[in-house]
């Protein structure tokens, strides 16, 4: 069975690519939910006016297929509240743009 750390470990490996940081550490994924064969991800841009939307959660549908067989649907809804703010990122992240 798939559990929100693997989740969370495929996620890792998406990086925005404008901060070359992966979008757990930034602070983009608000919440994972696993049902069964399904995965629903909540996250959210750094601003609502990301060029980057459509590739980042096509790397996100992507990211958790190859990485969990088990997973038959990636369902990715981008909200905007709570509006993403740089204390969102994580000390890993920090340490990755060198603010740690």
């Amino acid at each position: 069975m798939v559990s929100e750390q693997n989740i969370l470990q495929a996620l890792r490996g998406v990086n925005d690519p404008e901060v070359g940081v992966n979008i757990v550490d930034l602070g983009l994924v608000y919440s994972t939910e696993v049902v069964g064969d399904k995965v629903r991800i909540l996250m959210t841009m750094t601003t609502p006016a990301c060029p980057m939307h459509s590739y980042l959660t096509e790397e996100v549908r992507e990211a958790i297929l190859i990485q969990n067989e088990e997973v038959e649907e990636v369902n990715v809804e981008l909200v905007w509240d709570p509006p993403w703010s740089p204390q969102m990122i994580s000390e890993n992240g920090k340490r990755q743009l060198g603010w740690a």
